[in-house]
């Protein structure tokens, strides 16, 4: 069995559900009560993929507002996988990815596996989606990457959403 150790950021706009998505993967809890995370906040799971692969992911929250931003380079140092997340309700969210993948870009200076992920499916059917999941379909696919839709509040497909991340970690390298 081969061991693996890797480094992810969570990154979006503010109140996406970084946090909510990190503790339902991690934990397996969902609060609605979380407080704006302030820098970073990181938790570890390992996860076995295929029962042969170990795969230790350390999972860092980087804070979503500007206020923070002059923090961002040191917490992107070493990191081996992103998960790029926007809120399915909110388009302005969605907006705001591809000034998140050129800052991260930016700062590592090198390609790097990533998933967008539109988060709060469960509020789609209540408030609406913003955007049309076709386009953001195409938009990750023209990234070199794919797009999955989660829930943090019920789980749908966050654990998902890490087990492709992290096989794609793996693939990358190898």
């Amino acid at each position: 069995m081969k061991q693996y150790s890797f480094k992810i950021l969570l990154l979006g706009a503010p109140a996406v559900g970084k946090t909510s998505i990190l503790y339902r993967f991690v934990k397996n809890e969902f609060s609605r009560d979380y407080i704006t995370t302030i820098g970073i906040n990181y938790l570890i799971k390992e996860i076995t993929l295929e029962s042969k692969n170990i795969a230790k992911l350390v999972i860092w929250d980087v804070a979503g507002q500007k206020k923070f931003k002059f923090l961002h380079k040191q917490y992107y140092e070493g990191t081996q996988g992103a998960l790029i997340i926007f809120d399915l309700t909110r388009l302005n969210t969605y907006e705001e990815i591809e000034q998140w993948l050129s800052e991260m870009f930016g700062i590592l200076n090198e390609n790097i596996p990533f998933i967008i992920i539109g988060n709060k499916l469960d509020l789609v059917k209540d408030v609406s989606r913003s955007i049309d999941n076709k386009v953001v379909r195409e938009y990750a696919e023209g990234k070199d990457s794919i797009y999955i839709e989660t829930s943090a509040k019920t789980g749908e497909n966050v654990e998902e959403a890490f087990r492709e991340l992290t096989q794609r970690m793996i693939k990358y390298a190898s």
